[in-house]
């Protein structure tokens, strides 16, 4: 992704809200299979979930209504994108998704394929200078680990997981 598209994330995901401990964005993604297997994602453009979107939770640090998903499910059907569900971990150093992320990114992923069942779908969690992902190649398979992820701008930041592999 550009650094630009990098930056919006985390100033994003960095505004306080409301009630919710946490902020939730939406990446939609251009995909490109490689000869040799694999899948390249190019970061296409960041979706802001808005405030509104929310609802309450005594038990996650944010909890999306079914309009933040009617919205970006709205946009992967308009457009042949991938769509990626993006929060942060407030820390250095490579993030983990906790117990509730990957219970609940099992839950939502799977949706994504009913609008644009072609394409990969997934969920990233940031850290302040680092990134972890799922990727679910079809509705049925498991997820995998994204094996790295690249920001290109002024300075390169190339995040790689060898640990996942």
């Amino acid at each position: 992704m550009t650094s630009e598209l990098f930056e919006q994330l985390h100033d994003d995901l960095s505004r306080p809200h409301p009630f919710a401990f946490e902020r939730v964005a939406f990446l939609s993604c251009k995909t490109a299979h490689l000869a040799g297997g694999g899948t390249v994602l190019l970061a296409h453009s960041a979706h802001v979930v808005a405030d509104d979107d929310y609802e309450p939770s005594e038990t996650m640090g944010a909890l999306l209504g079914s309009a933040a998903f009617r919205k970006i499910l709205q946009y992967g059907y308009a457009h042949c994108v991938s769509i990626f569900h993006v929060h942060r971990h407030d820390h250095q150093g490579l993030p983990e998704f906790s117990k509730v992320d990957v219970q609940e990114s099992a839950k939502y992923v799977p949706d994504f394929f009913k609008v644009r069942p072609n394409q990969p779908h997934g969920a990233i969690v940031l850290s302040h200078d680092s990134a972890t992902g799922l990727i679910w190649p079809s509705r049925i398979g498991k997820p995998e680990a994204i094996d790295g992820f690249v920001v290109v701008g002024a300075r390169l930041l190339e995040i790689k997981n060898e640990r996942r592999r």
